[in-house]
């Protein structure tokens, strides 16, 4: 057996109806299926022959997955000075202006309170931008103020 059967659930799926009209129609017998056990099975050609077109994938059938691992962080450092975070903040513009070809996507918002001396860096990125930029961030603030 090579016939491709559906259950009502995702002839819901493929037809934005809700399940209990798919079960409606085949007890009315106006969609054919196959009772196996307690389910209803319906066969790629007797969908067809009910919507008068070919069976299409469903959306989720059609979806080409690839993984995505995204950071979402905030950087906040404390008693930092003007020079400094002017400093910090050429060094991570120049970064993120000169990514190579392959580097994964980044935002940086960067927001400075001169009266608290706090700073404030959100990094959205991939996994390893994001660590570059950490690793940028890290080599600045180390730096001895002079």
């Amino acid at each position: 057996m090579t016939e491709e059967l559906f259950t009502a659930d995702e002839v819901a799926d493929r037809l934005g109806l809700h399940v209990r009209t798919v079960r409606n129609y085949i007890r009315e017998g106006r969609l054919t299926a196959v009772r196996i056990g307690k389910q209803y099975r319906i066969a790629r050609a007797d969908l067809e022959a009910f919507t008068g077109r070919p069976a299409e994938p469903a959306v989720r059938d059609t979806v080409v997955r690839r993984r995505h691992v995204g950071v979402s962080s905030i950087v906040e450092i404390d008693a930092i000075s003007p020079e400094t975070v002017s400093r910090l903040s050429t060094v991570l513009t120049t970064a993120t202006a000169h990514r190579r070809e392959g580097d994964g996507q980044l935002r940086l918002n960067i927001v400075y309170d001169e009266e608290r001396a706090h700073l404030k860096i959100v990094v959205l990125g991939s996994l390893s931008t994001s660590t570059d930029i950490f690793g940028l961030i890290s080599a600045v603030i180390e730096e001895p103020e002079t």
